[in-house]
């Protein structure tokens, strides 16, 4: 049986508790309950309060939420859409939750903000050596483009301990 989600859009009031939600979902040891960790590419954050907010006051932007119907925050997905393209980035899902459908449920819900926004196309990046979350990716029909894009060397979205790219991939809508 499905779970039901219950689907929200974040506001400032939400960036202390986000930040602290995604880099739980991303790095350390919480991050390592889950399959989708990075906490073994990067050491620090992924992000921070400021650069939340930032992410908030974007142009056509929203930070998507899935809670449960208690309440309970399960994931969170960056979404804007810059004219016919929606770009999606920090998608978090509680480690301990994951399997369950939330992160699917954010995906589609993202893309269904894309179009609603006028977006033909959904892109994103996915660090090169996520193999795994590129093949889940796929899976939802998206398909590497072949470009890359450098890994940001600001350290408020952490520190790699290897050397990264990004991959871009592409999904039309």
């Amino acid at each position: 049986m499905k779970k039901p989600f219950v689907l929200t859009t974040a506001t400032a009031a939400d960036a202390p508790s986000l930040t602290q939600f995604v880099n739980a979902a991303y790095r350390g040891d919480t991050a390592r309950q889950g399959w989708t960790t990075e906490a073994d590419l990067l050491d620090g954050q992924r992000i921070d309060e400021a650069g939340l907010r930032d992410m908030l006051a974007l142009p056509h932007a929203a930070i998507l939420l899935c809670q449960s119907e208690t309440g309970e925050l399960l994931g969170s997905f960056h979404a804007q859409a810059k004219g016919e393209l929606l770009y999606l980035s920090m998608l978090a899902v509680n480690p301990a939750g994951q399997t369950q459908g939330v992160g699917k449920f954010l995906l589609s819900a993202a893309e269904d903000y894309g179009r609603q926004h006028g977006c033909t196309t959904s892109k994103m990046t996915v660090i090169s050596v996520r193999a795994e979350l590129i093949a889940y990716y796929e899976r939802r029909g998206y398909h590497l483009t072949g470009t890359t894009e450098p890994f940001p060397t600001d350290p408020r979205y952490g520190i790699p301990k290897q050397p990264l790219v990004l991959l871009v991939l592409e999904k039309s809508l």
